[in-house]
């Protein structure tokens, strides 16, 4: 268990700084270039798988309630693979499940009382004039991957001929922990769950 709680405190540790070096530092849709293919640019929202909206301030309340319920159950997973000695990488995966989780969390739960906004401006940490309140924050995404952008051959159907980016998402270190923990549980299944004889 100290280990796992070592990884999920590693996990947010780099995801709230990262998030708060950007509010502080980059207005909203803001981007520098790292390389071609990989571009800081900041960007928030609702906190939606994919940066999907949702509706209105009682859909943003629900989904941050019901995140906040689904990470409870995920830091009950965690107690019990730990305590039934589970595989090691079950552990690490869902530590790095319930890291991400809670580090969009914190987003949404606190980030809309802490900061002002950051159209046309940089955001100020632990402002007297904050954009949001309790539970309806935004969550903010940075890391941009761009590896390919073109326009698609006319003979691929519904999206030929028209302009495609891959990879087009705009994600957090929350994110990609999810998503590592997610692939860890694919990819490894049969080893962290082994069909009985």
């Amino acid at each position: 268990m100290k280990k796992a709680i070592l990884l999920i405190i590693a996990v947010l540790a780099i995801d709230q700084i990262s998030k708060i070096w950007i509010k502080t530092n980059f207005m909203l849709g803001e981007e520098i270039y790292v390389f071609d293919w990989f571009r800081i640019h900041f960007i928030e929202n609702n906190g939606a798988a994919w940066g999907a909206e949702i509706g209105g301030e009682t859909g943003k309340l629900f989904l941050t309630l019901f995140r906040l319920c689904a990470i409870v159950g995920i830091g009950y997973w965690l107690y019990i693979s730990v305590k039934k000695n589970a595989h090691s990488l079950l552990v690490v995966a869902v530590a790095l499940i319930f890291a991400g989780a809670l580090g969009n969390i914190i987003d949404s739960v606190f980030y809309g009382v802490i900061f002002d906004h950051s159209n046309y401006q940089i955001a100020s940490l632990f402002s007297s004039d904050p954009y949001g309140k309790v539970f309806h924050g935004k969550v903010v995404d940075m890391l941009y991957f761009p590896i390919w952008e073109g326009i698609l051959p006319t003979w691929i159907p519904k999206f030929g001929g028209k302009n495609f980016t891959f990879f087009n998402a705009i994600f957090n270190v929350a994110d990609s922990a999810i998503t590592i923990g997610v692939g860890i549980l694919i990819f490894f299944g049969n080893k962290i769950f082994p069909k009985e004889a």
